[in-house]
């Protein structure tokens, strides 16, 4: 299953060559952490070496935007998609942190006003940072501050009001979502968004159950149940340990045909862990605790062949990056090979020099 659910998540065999094919395939990709985020996409990015500043230009031109989508996270997701996915997703979200937004002296007046204040301020193509958008807030008698701030701007997002900008050198912007993405094509029905979410979502990421699949969307199971009927016709399923999974066509490597150690240096929150509900296909549980200490924290892993075998941290010099490793396990020479090969790689998508600080034994 973990050889599947790489090659579907473009982990192994990579075919899509730009950040926007990427983050397609995937529908969305969790982007909490910016910079985990980029890395994700280029490490599924095909070709030659990969650079974090083609992400960011990809982010900085619109091709992909950055926006609170399911779950009231932020998420990568293209043009294409953002509107039929807020449509989807926005309308239970608003409902859950309804009561969160009165606490937060955040009514139905305050969100209005707030809506208006923030199409003036963006208003012919404005980009503006969180500060600006904050002192706007401010002057006009609008709570702007910590919570307030952070659920003002992702109720906007989640309305279909602002998104991602342009970035002001590292800091990010908002910008009007109708200025990024101006055209509107017909919204799919209900019925027709909940399937062609279900259809990507197991593509991408089979195999996988129906219960991932809502964890990962933010449905109920009922909703769930409902997308993977209309998504049927294009999975096929088997059977792991008693339970149904379901993903797209391709079938698993024949015994025999695994090449060399395959090793990932996977970024934080990375879908390759965070799109399952049950991680036990990759993770021992055993384990869990040591790349989820808990917070709603998921840390930077180490996979082999599949399996979380450790986490990783960077440490950024003057032309030059450390990577940290703490694996579980002492690794052979055959898995420190493709190790430093891996740190490599990653060296060469920050255009640095990349150094291994221990963890090879």
């Amino acid at each position: 299953m973990a050889s599947q659910r790489l090659r579907h998540q473009q982990l192994t065999a990579r075919t899509l060559s730009s950040p926007a094919s990427v983050v397609s395939t995937l529908v969305a990709v969790q982007a909490q952490d910016p910079v985990a985020a980029r890395w994700a996409v280029g490490l599924r990015m095909a070709g030659g070496v990969v650079t974090e500043s083609a992400v960011g230009r990809a982010l900085a031109e619109g091709s992909i935007l950055r926006t609170h989508v399911m779950r009231w996270t932020w998420q990568l997701v293209c043009p294409a998609d953002v509107r039929w996915l807020l449509a989807l997703v926005a309308p239970r979200l608003r409902q859950k942190y309804a009561r969160r937004h009165r606490e937060l002296g955040l009514d139905r007046a305050a969100l209005e006003k707030s809506r208006a204040v923030l199409e003036r301020a963006l208003a012919g193509g404005e980009h503006l940072t969180r500060i600006e958008l904050s002192e706007r807030l401010a002057r006009a008698k609008v709570p702007a501050t910590g919570a307030a701030l952070s659920h003002l701007l992702g109720h906007a997002e989640l309305e279909g009001l602002i998104c991602s900008g342009t970035p002001r050198g590292k800091i990010a912007t908002y910008a009007l979502l109708d200025l990024r993405v101006p055209t509107a094509r017909r919204l799919p029905s209900r019925e027709e968004a909940l399937s062609e979410l279900a259809r990507r979502y197991f593509l991408s990421r089979g195999p996988a159950s129906v219960a991932d699949f809502a964890w990962w969307a933010g449905l109920t199971l009922t909703e769930a149940k409902a997308g993977h009927a209309g998504a049927r016709p294009h999975l096929v399923s088997e059977v792991v340990e008693g339970k149904p999974l379901w993903r797209g066509g391709a079938s698993a490597p024949a015994a025999g045909e695994e090449g060399p150690a395959d090793v990932q240096l996977l970024p934080a929150f990375d879908e390759y862990l965070v799109a399952y509900r049950d991680r036990g296909a990759v993770l021992d549980a055993r384990l869990a605790r040591r790349i989820n200490a808990g917070g709603g924290m998921l840390d930077p892993c180490v996979v082999v062949d599949g399996r979380v075998a450790g986490t990783w941290r960077r440490t950024l010099g003057r032309g030059s990056v450390d990577v940290e490793l703490r694996l579980f396990e002492r690794p052979p020479a055959a898995i420190r090979r493709a190790l430093l090969a891996a740190v490599a790689r990653y060296g060469a998508f920050l255009e640095l020099e990349a150094r291994v600080v221990g963890g090879l034994g």
